[in-house]
């Protein structure tokens, strides 16, 4: 079966108590399914969306599949919210790497308008709605691997069991050591570089984990880029042992140490990203 790449994704998993009724009970009856579906049935269904014509930005009704796992014994659930998340994605539209000609042809700038107006007048209802899932394509931020420790990382070899017998790699993280780890690099970067970009972006972060339970899981999927990077280099990846190496040599006053760890994990992921343009 083919598979869809190419993005990289942060996950919140909640605690099925932090829903309202009645959602906590479909995420209860859901869980017992004997069959859930996973990361490549939910791409396939937005591809088919995009591919459509005229192309459909968003569904025309919100997604009532999930991600779910258990955490000391605790059903943890999270919502796929796809078509809010297709809304929020056609916003960052300008921040493809891409020809706008390119961009125009997969979605013409009417439909774009025409979805942006009707996301307008559903956060006009909804104005406090949030997605579950934030994803990056052909990357994963520099940021996102602030929220987690290299010993919390989890690698799969191809050859090992698995469900899709490909190389998987992810790190999972209580929330509350999430939001700890936030702290403690905002605070080392506003001490150091407080006009620098990482600032913004990782206080943008910590926000998004603010607006969750406090006994949530949070997860780093490493997605469809593992089928974009060789295993030998996904084996020799520890991208959050470098961030955490940087931000203790800012906290430590070596900024040329921390420059030269970030300098090497952007070029390096630089270097991915810009596989998206290859034939």
């Amino acid at each position: 079966m083919a598979k869809v790449p190419y993005a990289a994704y942060l996950r919140v998993y909640e605690p099925l108590a932090a829903f309202p009724e009645p959602e906590r009970a479909h995420w209860a009856e859901y869980a017992r399914r004997p069959r859930l579906p996973g990361l490549q049935d939910e791409l396939r269904a937005a591809l088919g969306a995009v591919v459509a014509t005229p192309p459909r930005v968003a569904p025309a009704r919100e997604s009532a599949d999930a991600f779910v796992t258990w955490l000391d014994g605790v059903l943890c659930v999270c919502p796929w919210r796809t078509r809010l998340r297709s809304w929020q994605a056609m916003g960052e539209v300008g921040q493809w790497l891409m020809p706008q000609s390119v961009v125009d042809s997969a979605l013409p700038p009417g439909v774009r308008r025409r979805a942006s107006d009707e996301y307008t007048r559903w956060r006009e209802r909804n104005p406090d709605a949030r997605p579950w899932i934030r994803s990056a394509l052909w990357h994963v931020p520099v940021r996102w691997f602030v929220l987690f420790a290299d010993d919390e990382r989890e690698f799969r070899e191809v050859g090992r069991p698995s469900v899709d017998g490909v190389s998987r790699l992810r790190y999972r993280t209580p929330m509350v050591q999430a939001r700890r780890r936030v702290a403690r690099g905002l605070r080392a970067l506003r001490e150091t570089m407080p006009d620098g970009p990482m600032v913004g972006a990782l206080t943008d972060v910590g926000r998004w984990l603010e607006e969750f339970h406090p006994r949530s899981l949070v997860e780093l999927d490493y997605g469809g880029l593992v089928y974009t990077i060789s295993e030998d280099q996904l084996a020799a990846d520890h991208s959050a042992a470098e961030v955490a190496e940087g931000l203790s040599a800012l906290a430590a006053g070596d900024l040329e140490r921390a420059q030269r760890i970030y300098e090497g994990l952007t070029d390096r992921w630089m270097a991915v990203r810009e596989r998206q343009f290859a034939n």
